[in-house]
């Protein structure tokens, strides 16, 4: 499978507003690469103007060593996934999946081997007979995967294909796409608002704000190492809590103070810290990372003002002298509500950001 590479690449539409704004990215062959962002950040188009549904205002698409910029749609060698399944009614799920391969004239034996192919590995064997108002959803959802399969394209690419299943579903649904990418081992753009979705699927993802890439890395990256605020802010379930810290000098190094609190930052930005003794940051803290033993970095006196149980842990929101925080709980030790506490952290597991560029004060970027 190829790899996809985009240089520069914009969409301006009329009154010079960008959708897509000078993305570089490249997808590496038989990777899983998901784009993720908020509603209107651009994510859908830069994925239809790799399919060819939309044409690029500037820079260059590359398909393996092809240029692509002015290749038709059908010339691309790529097959795109919907939200919307797109199945013919009154076709069975059979000729629903042979449909693309009959009309480019394939042989018709060929047809055959590649339908029973993909209907096994999807679990539709026993379905081929079947008519799509017979299926549920997410076996509707496998016919419009297979369907893409049967093509055998360069390229996969998913236009938020889970959004309209119900949430035990698009569980199901992941995992099996998971599977079927490293079964198949193919070059696939998967296109989310859900960056539980992009964390859980993707080797590597790709985080858009207003038309501009922030960040692309592996998941467990962008998590722990977010590039700015916003990625912080993004991925992340429930969200990181945020707030502002002034500058101190203490003694010979710095401390962090918010309201009253003293709070020791990582070590390792101390020389950072330094340069802006009298100014301010923004701190963020992840609910995992507030939790109720001493931890070394900092304690905050906090008072329980709602929670919110999930089981085996608890979702705690808190008052405190810095402002409402958010913390995940072991439910066997969650405290009631009204209950006064003090919230720990360690100091490595804070995040500095510039309070006016909003960006990481340790640059780590990947």
């Amino acid at each position: 499978m190829p790899r996809v590479e985009l240089k520069t690449v914009s969409k301006t539409y009329a009154r010079g507003a960008a959708a897509v704004d000078r993305v570089s990215l490249e997808i590496k062959d038989g990777e899983l690469l998901v784009l993720v962002g908020p509603s209107g950040c651009g994510k859908s188009t830069l994925l239809r103007m790799i399919a060819g549904l939309e044409e690029i205002t500037s820079g260059e698409i590359r398909i393996g060593e092809r240029v692509v910029n002015d290749v038709p749609p059908r010339d691309r060698d790529i097959a795109m996934v919907f939200q919307n399944y797109a199945l013919y009614p009154h076709m069975s799920v059979l000729e629903n999946l042979a449909f693309g391969l009959r009309r480019r004239k394939v042989a018709e034996a060929e047809v055959q081997r590649r339908v029973r192919e993909a209907a096994l590995m999807l679990g539709l064997e026993g379905h081929l007979a079947r008519k799509p108002r017979e299926l549920s959803g997410g076996e509707r959802q496998r016919v419009a995967l297979g369907r893409a399969m049967v093509r055998e394209p360069q390229v996969f690419l998913f236009d938020e294909p889970l959004s309209n299943l119900d949430a035990r579903l698009r569980v199901e649904m992941r995992a099996e796409l998971k599977r079927l990418h490293q079964r198949v081992k193919a070059t696939m753009i998967y296109v989310t608002h859900d960056q539980t979705e992009a964390m859980t699927l993707g080797d590597r993802i790709a985080v858009l704000r207003k038309g501009t890439l922030q960040q692309v890395a592996e998941p467990d990256v962008v998590y722990a190492r977010p590039a700015n605020q916003f990625v912080a802010g993004f991925i992340g379930s429930p969200p990181i809590n945020l707030f502002a810290a002034q500058v101190r000098r203490n003694g010979t190094g710095v401390a962090l103070e918010s309201s009253g609190v003293a709070i020791a930052p990582p070590a390792s930005l101390a020389g950072a810290l330094a340069r802006l003794d009298g100014g301010t940051v923004t701190v963020g803290v992840r609910p995992e990372d507030l939790v109720l033993e001493a931890a070394g970095g900092g304690a905050i006196p906090a008072q329980v003002e709602v929670r919110e149980p999930l089981g085996n842990e608890v979702l705690v929101h808190w008052t405190t002298p810095v402002g409402s925080l958010l913390s995940r709980i072991p439910g066997q030790v969650a405290p009631a509500v009204g209950e006064n506490r003090t919230l720990h952290f360690a100091s490595e597991k804070l995040h500095l950001f510039d309070p006016k560029t909003e960006q990481a004060l340790d640059g780590s970027l990947s």
